[in-house]
């Protein structure tokens, strides 16, 4: 037998370090194995899936040097590897599932399905919901399909009893079926959810292990009971432990960077990266800290992973970047580094419009572009002294601003300039004023190239991260302000 494993992200924002960490574990088992390893796009989400994200994805882990085997890029012989072009194939299914009696279609508006989870939190019962809370009467359900209202394809599952899923790292996990609900499998748009895109995709290009984080244990049962269903056999899974901040929360953009488009911009080198990723939860059989991928890839045992949440520390990954550094790098090897990190043609192009109306000597340009070529800026509180804004607001303004950004679809100067107007407006201030404390987070100074396009080239990661410094350098935010000012930003 062939080992085949996959990586399956979605384009939906930027590429995750978390999506890298499960990637090069796949990678690394296929290879031990002699096996291969798939790269397929999960992008049924029609809203939030963006073809630059897709992009975004296939150059990151590209830059760090996980190569797939198959792919929407290189092909092979399971295609279409993205989801949104198999559409037809889990209609297929997914009607071969209803003709089974393994799946129904639920006719239940959003309001009705609030209200069943609402009365049943109230009466102190689990909230999945089964086939039979769901139900409606034969005659209201006949005159809602007569009248073509819009309906999901849910999947059967048991009303109670234990399901046994195997697991390579954990052995057997118990689930109980009264937590497990009737999973939408079909969309009103008829396209699929990640369920059963996921088994269906799984077992049509032969995947043989699935190394996935753990936050899809309680989705196994689902995924071995549509194996069933269907009498395929079931991929042998591995559910990995989640990275996690130093204070053991799960790794999250609100606290930390998290997208690996931040790291190749503050100038770590991609091996550094992936020979950090492949000691969260791993380690090589001698334990040196320093290894390469394919020395990685040589010695992978998936049984030397540990189940403790690996914690992602920016502090050791910087120490162990400055090792590579130091080490791998000769005087040339440092200078094409840096030509690759920062002082590329197509990224010094993008800053140029930028500085060349504003200098008069060659000189100027360094002090005045500075920030495009470092990390977080070297900011004091009184750096904000001249901002006409009480302490407190200063800080809800920038917080407001992540927050903002954190959604931003597609990260360009008219969607970054939409959500700062919305702000202004809030705060009643108009954007030069609104936009002072911004530019100095985001640049260090008070004068300097449009901040705007400051934070349009920088990138989403990157601009977050500047703003959250400011805010630290501003005293942060307690729990207590942070609960406040949520609410408040639900509101807007």
């Amino acid at each position: 037998m062939t080992i085949r494993t996959r990586i399956a992200p979605s384009p939906t924002g930027d590429p995750h370090v978390g999506t890298a960490y499960i990637a090069l574990f796949n990678l690394c088992f296929a290879r031990q194995h002699g096996g291969q390893f798939i790269l397929r796009i999960e992008d049924t989400d029609r809203v939030r899936s963006t073809p630059e994200s897709e992009q975004m994805i296939l150059d990151s882990l590209r830059w760090l040097g996980l190569e797939w085997d198959e792919g929407p890029d290189v092909g092979g012989p399971h295609g279409p590897y993205r989801q949104s072009e198999r559409g037809d194939i889990y209609a297929q299914y997914a009607k071969q599932l209803l003709d089974e009696g393994h799946a129904f279609k639920c006719y239940r508006t959003s309001e009705e399905l609030d209200e069943l989870r609402e009365a049943r939190k109230a009466a102190g019962m689990q909230l999945a919901l089964k086939p039979a809370d769901l139900a409606l009467d034969e005659a209201e359900a006949n005159r809602r399909a007569s009248e073509g209202w819009p309906f999901v394809v849910r999947m059967k599952v048991p009303n109670d009893g234990v399901c046994v899923v195997s697991d390579m790292l954990r052995g057997s996990i118990e689930v109980e079926w009264a937590q497990v609900d009737a999973q939408i499998l079909l969309k009103s748009d008829g396209m699929p959810t990640y369920h059963l895109a996921n088994v269906v995709d799984d077992h049509l290009m032969g995947i043989t292990h699935v190394l996935r984080g753990e936050e899809w244990i309680n989705s196994a049962p689902k995924h071995q009971l549509l194996y069933e269903y269907f009498g395929w056999e079931m991929p042998q899974l591995c559910h990995m432990p989640l990275l996690r901040n130093p204070d053991k929360s799960k790794l999250s953009k609100r606290k930390n960077p998290t997208s690996i488009n931040y790291y190749r911009r503050m100038g770590f080198l991609p091996q550094a990266v992936t020979n950090y990723l492949g000691r969260m939860g791993w380690s090589m059989p001698d334990e040196r800290e320093k290894f390469s991928l394919t020395e990685m890839m040589e010695a992978f045992d998936v049984q030397r992973v540990s189940l403790g949440g690996p914690v992602f520390d920016l502090e050791k990954l910087t120490w162990l970047n400055g090792v590579y550094i130091r080490e791998d790098l000769d005087d040339d090897g440092l200078l094409k580094a840096l030509r690759e990190w920062a002082f590329n043609e197509d990224y010094v192009k993008q800053i140029l419009p930028q500085i060349r109306p504003r200098i008069e000597t060659l000189a100027q340009a360094t002090p005045l572009a500075g920030h495009f070529f470092s990390g977080l800026p070297e900011l004091k509180e009184q750096d904000f002294d001249n901002v006409k804004l009480e302490k407190d607001e200063l800080v809800k303004l920038l917080q407001f601003l992540v927050w903002r950004f954190e959604v931003v679809p597609a990260w360009h100067k008219e969607a970054l300039l939409d959500e700062v107007k919305t702000l202004a407006g809030h705060f009643d201030l108009k954007m030069k004023a609104f936009l002072a404390p911004v530019f100095i987070a985001i640049t260090g100074s008070s004068t300097s190239t449009s901040v705007m396009d400051a934070m349009a080239i920088l990138g989403s990661d990157v601009t977050r991260a500047r703003l959250r410094h400011a805010i630290e350098v501003l005293g942060g935010v307690s729990k207590k302000q942070a609960k406040r000012l949520e609410k408040e930003f639900r509101d807007l």
